[in-house]
């Protein structure tokens, strides 16, 4: 008898440790299986310059779970958001439509600043100069008065008296506006993705959305180092947009930035020197930047060729610095033709030059926040704001109108 109970407690114990490793297997498996499945998020946000970084930012302090990609490590010199500096205006010439947005905006970067601990905007008043019933003159006015804006309506001998680096040709007039200034970009995105980290959003660097699909209960992101899930997805990856939305009517344009010494000392600095932008012919401009230290910063708005933002052609030649200088030489005469620097960047232009702020025309989880046409960085801070809410409950207190899929 004892021996049978040995015997009996012999097979339960062997009963027992067969168990145990059935359970380690499966527990083993299971685990292995867990790691396997792919990571699950509220939102993914694809590409992390001006719009990603500062989406990401106000999706993630609003407790979202969500994951950033970008193909590089934002800020660069590879997309539109680099250059040192960029012009943020109010009295839109575009249409009258942005301004509360770009109001938005200059509240926002002063959170932001105030946050970060440096200056992200640098006030300095703004020209818009051109023929009195031109696009830029003409559009500025009616924005300046449709929205009651602070502005002065200036001859040329007045911006002469005013501003002696600037001379307007006799046939054209100039809308000052005393709120325009400039934000400087790399700081900008920069503070977006450290506040974006700390409010608990995951960001990954070097490596780019390849794909998106949709699963039913998700979406499903594709990257070259990993499969990711999320409830929504953000698409604002600026030049290369349309790799992950082919649908989009999108041309890729190369701009020329470059800085140019002054001649006379001091004429251009902030303080005597405002930001400005003439229409010099119709519908062709140019716009500049008052000396920060580095030379004097212009480029042609518009007017770039075409290229493809994986190998668009980087080096600018002497040829395009002296086209640039002869063009605007007669209006800043105390610009010398010498140039500390030269840079390229990148426009991604819709055909009516507008912005794309909509939802993915096949899939109402997707929204597409690119491109900007090349004057979008002034308000990347208020369109993340927009992007968060419209992901979060639908709708934008601003007008999208003018912004919706076309």
């Amino acid at each position: 008898m004892a021996n049978e109970v040995m015997l009996v407690g012999s097979a339960h114990s062997a009963g027992l440790s067969m168990a145990t490793h059935f359970f380690h297997f499966q527990s083993g498996e299971l685990l292995k299986a867990m790691a396997a499945m792919p990571e699950s998020y509220d939102v993914i946000v694809g590409g992390l310059g001006a719009m990603g970084s500062a989406a990401a930012f106000q999706l993630a302090r609003r407790g979202c779970k969500v994951l950033g990609l970008d193909r590089l490590h934002p800020p660069h010199t590879f997309g539109s958001s680099h250059g040192q500096s960029r012009i943020i205006r109010e009295a839109y010439f575009e249409h009258p439509i942005y301004v509360p947005i770009v109001q938005r905006a200059y509240e926002l970067w002063a959170e932001l600043a105030k946050a970060f601990g440096q200056r992200l905007l640098l006030q300095t008043g703004g020209l818009m100069i051109g023929p009195p019933d031109g696009v830029v003159v003409k559009g500025t006015l009616a924005s300046a008065q449709a929205h009651h804006l602070q502005h002065e309506l200036l001859s040329v001998e007045e911006v002469r008296r005013r501003f002696p680096a600037i001379d307007p040709r006799d046939d054209m007039a100039a809308i000052w506006e005393p709120r325009a200034g400039i934000v400087f970009p790399e700081l900008c995105v920069k503070a977006h993705l450290r506040f974006a980290q700390e409010s608990g959003a995951a960001l990954k660097f070097n490596e780019p959305v390849t794909s998106w699909s949709d699963r039913g209960d998700s979406l499903e992101v594709k990257t070259a180092q990993g499969v990711y899930h999320c409830k929504h997805l953000l698409i604002s990856a600026g030049s290369w947009a349309k790799e992950l939305v082919p649908e989009l009517p999108v041309v890729v344009e190369r701009q020329v930035l470059v800085w140019f010494e002054q001649q006379a000392p001091r004429l251009f600095n902030p303080d005597r020197c405002p930001i400005y932008l003439f229409e010099y012919e119709r519908n062709r401009y140019f716009y500049g930047f008052p000396e920060l230290g580095t030379g004097v910063k212009i480029a042609r708005h518009h007017e770039g060729l075409p290229v493809d933002a994986n190998s668009v052609d980087r080096e600018v030649t002497l040829e395009e610095i002296k086209s640039l200088h002869e063009l605007v030489r007669s209006f800043l005469p105390e610009l010398a033709g010498k140039a500390l620097e030269a840079v390229v960047c990148l426009y991604t232009n819709m055909p009516d030059e507008h912005f794309l702020i909509d939802w993915h025309p096949k899939n109402p989880r997707v929204l597409v926040c690119s491109p900007c046409s090349g004057h979008g960085f002034k308000f990347s801070s208020a369109i993340g704001e927009i992007a968060a809410d419209l992901i979060l409950t639908g709708r934008s207190r601003f007008d999208l109108t003018l912004f919706r899929w076309r």
